[in-house]
C-alpha cells in the first residue's frame, strides 16, 4: 500500500460561467484506494464511466486481491491464462526497473510482502530459516516469457504488483483523456499523480507532500513541500504510516527483496518526478529499499527522474531534506 499525497490543486473556478461548466472532477474508490481527477474538458463531456471501467480492467489484470485476475493466475500456475496488454506492459517496465536498481524493485517479492503481514495473505512465520527459504524463491532474474507464456524458474514463485500498477492506473486514465482531446488535467490514485496543462487557475498543479509524522492524520495533514508541476508524474513512498510493532520492534512495509527483512534506515519518504507514473512509482519503492545514498546516485545518473528525499534528523530538527538539483524547478 502506498502513501497517500495530498492534492493540493486548488479549484477557484469563479473566473468564467463558460470555463466552470468545462471542468470536470471525477473520484471514487479504485484499486483499494480512492482516486480523484480533475480535467478541462473541452466539448463539457463527463468521462467518469469510461475511466470507472478503465480502472476495473488494470485491477482484472494486476490486482492480486481479484482471485481470476491475470496476475493471481499467473501465481497460481493456472496453465490456460493469457498475458494482457496491461500485464506485460507492467512486467516489461518492471524488468527494465528491477535491472536498473539492482534488483531493489522487484515482482517477485511477494511471497515475503506475504510472510511479513503487507500481502494479499495471512501473515507468516519470520524466522531466519523460513526468510531464507522464500529468498530462494525471490529473484526477477528466475522468471522470464516466452511467446507471449511466462516460465518460473519455481513453481511457488509468485508476482505482486502493488508498487507499480496504481501509477501504471493513472497513465491510463491520463492517456484516455488525452485521445479525447484534453490538454489539462491532474489525475491522482492513492497519492500517485500525473498532470499535463494547468489547473483551473490557469497555473501548474500544486501537489503537496506530507511531514513524515506518524500521528499526522489524513484528514489534517502537515505538509513538507508543495511542488509545482505540469506534464511530469509524482509518486511517493515512505514508511512512517505502514508499519506494525512486534515484540517492542517496529516493521516497515518495504521488504528488501536481497535480505528478505524490511528496511531499517533513515530514510522517511521519497517523492520522484517523472515523465510517467509508472515509472515514478516504482522508483519510489526502490529508493525505499535501497536508501538516499545509492538513490541519489541513480537520480544524478538518470535524466528524466527527480527525487526528494526526507530522512531523520535530531530531536531538535526532525526531519533532514535532500534533493536532486533538478528538483528545485518545481518549488515555485
Amino acid at each position: 500500500m502506498r502513501l497517500i499525497v495530498f492534492v493540493f490543486s486548488i479549484m477557484v473556478l469563479a473566473s468564467c460561467q463558460t470555463d466552470k461548466a468545462q471542468v470536470i472532477k471525477n473520484q471514487g474508490q479504485a484499486h483499494g484506494t480512492f482516486y480523484h481527477i480533475t480535467y478541462k474538458s473541452p466539448n463539457g463531456k463527463d468521462y467518469y464511466k469510461e475511466l470507472k471501467d478503465n480502472m476495473q480492467r488494470i485491477d482484472k489484470s494486476l490486482s492480486t486481491y481479484d482471485e481470476v485476475s491475470v496476475i493471481s493466475r499467473v501465481n497460481m500456475n493456472d496453465p490456460s491464462v493469457v498475458l494482457d496488454d496491461h500485464f506485460m506492459a507492467v512486467y516489461n517496465r518492471a524488468l527494465d526497473i528491477a535491472k536498473h536498481t539492482y534488483g531493489a524493485f522487484d515482482m517477485t517479492v511477494a511471497p515475503l510482502v506475504n510472510a511479513w503481514g503487507f500481502g494479499y495473505t495471512e501473515p507468516q512465520n519470520t524466522d531466519s530459516a523460513t526468510i531464507n527459504a522464500l529468498l530462494e524463491k525471490i529473484g526477477y532474474e528466475k522468471v522470464t516469457i516466452i511467446d507471449g507464456e511466462i516460465i518460473k524458474e519455481y513453481p511457488d514463485i509468485k508476482l505482486d504488483a502493488s508498487a507499480i500498477a496504481k501509477g501504471y492506473s493513472v497513465d491510463q486514465a491520463a492517456l484516455l483523456l488525452e485521445r479525447k482531446g484534453i490538454e489539462n488535467y491532474m489525475v491522482e490514485i492513492g497519492g500517485e499523480v500525473r498532470t499535463k496543462g494547468k489547473n483551473p487557475d490557469n497555473e501548474r498543479w500544486r501537489i503537496g507532500i506530507d511531514e513524515p509524522t506518524e500521528n499526522n492524520p489524513l484528514t489534517d495533514r502537515q505538509l513538507q513541500r508543495i511542488l509545482h508541476i505540469s506534464g511530469q508524474s509524482l509518486a511517493t513512498s515512505g514508511n512512517y504510516r505502514q508499519y506494525y510493532v512486534k515484540n517492542g520492534k517496529k516493521y516497515a512495509h518495504t521488504i528488501n527483496p536481497k535480505t528478505g527483512y524490511p528496511v531499517q534506515h533513515n530514510l522517511l519518504s521519497v517523492s520522484v518526478v517523472a515523465n510517467d507514473c509508472m515509472t515514478a512509482d516504482a522508483y519510489a519503492t526502490a529508493f525505499m529499499v535501497l536508501g538516499y545514498h545509492a538513490s541519489i546516485d541513480i537520480v544524478e545518473n538518470t535524466p528524466e527522474l527527480e527525487a526528494y528525499f526526507i530522512l531523520s534528523g535530531t530531536d531538535e530538527t526532525p526531519f533532514r531534506v535532500e534533493y536532486s538539483e533538478g528538483m528545485e524547478q518545481f518549488f515555485n
